[in-house]
């Protein structure tokens, strides 16, 4: 059916030409003149993409549109290619697993393989649990005590040549590290005799290298209880972080989601020390700082996550909490790959570039910052999940005692005044 009025929204005002309903006075104030619920006009328009938008401003321009005619008619037919395109877009979406978002953007479904991201978490946790028992930790110098000495040179000098000379002169296992500037460094052993003066002795002359001379300013001995106590102190920081974590998470968003945000630092934490465990790198302050570093990071993404999932719930209806939590986490998607990004940069920067003092700490943050990236999305997103995360957890119910009671007056005189 074809129109021929340029102007369908007049057409539909002023069903009668010949003013059987009044005279153009009242046509034209009954006329519409605000755009309808989709902001840019008529409704027919907009679903039509064949309605002559196209045809009027080729009429104002003489002619220039098809076939050159002067009037060019309406059509308000559906396009049919256009309709079987979206259902078949919209099929395709469904049998992916995903549903469509606003600009035709497909969600990822995240959590259509959350069972099987759940068992791997588990059986990282339970195999980074039984290598902590079994292999247990290679506590550095901090943890078991030892020996500590402050070294200067003359001329600037190479971690790995004082940690050679020191192994030709008996001394295994050193830790050096630079204080500063490439003359001062700190040179750590394991326990060696409590004779203070003949180890001050015997390590100046292990750490004097050819053509530069090395001065001893302090030799301290750390004994184990020392170090027992900086290793329950390590382990009541890390509880402590978690549990701080916790009351935040819950006080900020909703107890579903802080019992999903401390499991997962707490995965992150475990799988961390685990690797080290496993494979008995040395694990000293360094590695621990690190590893509370990535308490931090991890958190920080996770709580990016949550204040996605929890606008979405209140501002998306008529789907289902688990595409809530897909929709959250594929807009987030974008901003968790350019972080992990950068951070993994400056990583693999001190990891190859840092020398022996940040090796190990690099290493802690590398796979720290791996763990984190999984947990952040599939442990701290689907716990709350599995809890029962709805929409309900995050509507601000108002109190019975404070509704206020509505008042219908009804006046006849009101109604006259109006017809009037």
């Amino acid at each position: 059916m074809a129109i021929e009025n340029n102007n369908p929204l007049e057409q539909q005002n002023n069903p009668d030409r010949n003013g059987s309903n009044g005279d153009a006075t009242t046509a034209s104030t009954r006329r519409r003149k605000k755009p309808r619920r989709d902001g840019k006009g008529s409704n027919t328009k907009t679903n039509n993409p064949t309605t002559t938008k196209s045809g009027k401003s080729s009429g104002r321009r003489g002619g220039k549109g098809q076939a050159g005619t002067d009037n060019q008619a309406l059509s308000t037919a559906v396009d049919p290619n256009l309709a079987a395109s979206d259902a078949a877009d919209d099929a395709a979406a469904m049998a992916e697993g995903g549903i469509k978002a606003v600009g035709n953007q497909r969600i990822i479904p995240f959590m259509k393989i959350e069972k099987p991201m759940a068992l791997l978490s588990l059986f990282m946790v339970i195999g980074s649990i039984i290598a902590i028992a079994v292999n247990g930790l290679n506590l550095g110098l901090d943890f078991t005590g030892g020996v500590s000495a402050d070294v200067r040179y003359e001329q600037p000098v190479e971690q790995v040549a004082v940690v050679q000379a020191l192994a030709d002169n008996g001394f295994d296992d050193a830790v050096v590290q630079y204080l500063g500037t490439r003359e001062e460094l700190l040179v750590r052993l394991p326990p060696q005799s409590d004779n203070v003066d003949g180890l001050n002795t015997d390590l100046t002359q292990a750490l004097a290298l050819p053509n530069n001379t090395a001065t001893i300013s302090n030799v301290n001995i750390i004994g184990s209880q020392v170090g027992n106590e900086v290793y329950l102190n390590s382990v009541m920081a890390l509880v402590l972080a978690l549990v701080c974590m916790l009351g935040y998470v819950a006080l900020r968003f909703q107890f579903k989601l802080s019992l999903g945000a401390v499991l997962s630092l707490f995965h992150d934490a475990v799988v961390t020390i685990g690797v080290f465990a496993l494979f008995g790198f040395p694990f000293d302050l360094t590695v621990l700082a690190a590893v509370l570093a990535l308490i931090g990071y991890s958190l920080n993404d996770t709580i990016v996550v949550y204040d996605r999932i929890r606008e979405n719930f209140r501002r998306v209806r008529g789907i289902t909490p688990e595409q809530t939590i897909d929709l959250s986490l594929t807009e987030t998607l974008r901003r968790t790959i350019m972080t992990i990004s950068t951070v993994l940069l400056v990583v693999l920067a001190m990891l190859f570039l840092g020398g022996e003092g940040l090796y190990w700490f690099s290493v802690a943050l590398f796979i720290g910052l791996l763990a984190g990236t999984y947990s952040s999305t599939y442990i701290a997103s689907s716990i709350p999940l599995r809890m029962g995360l709805s929409r309900d957890d995050f509507i601000v119910k108002v109190k019975p005692e404070f509704e206020e009671e509505i008042v219908t007056f009804n006046d006849p005189k009101m109604f006259e005044q109006d017809n009037v």
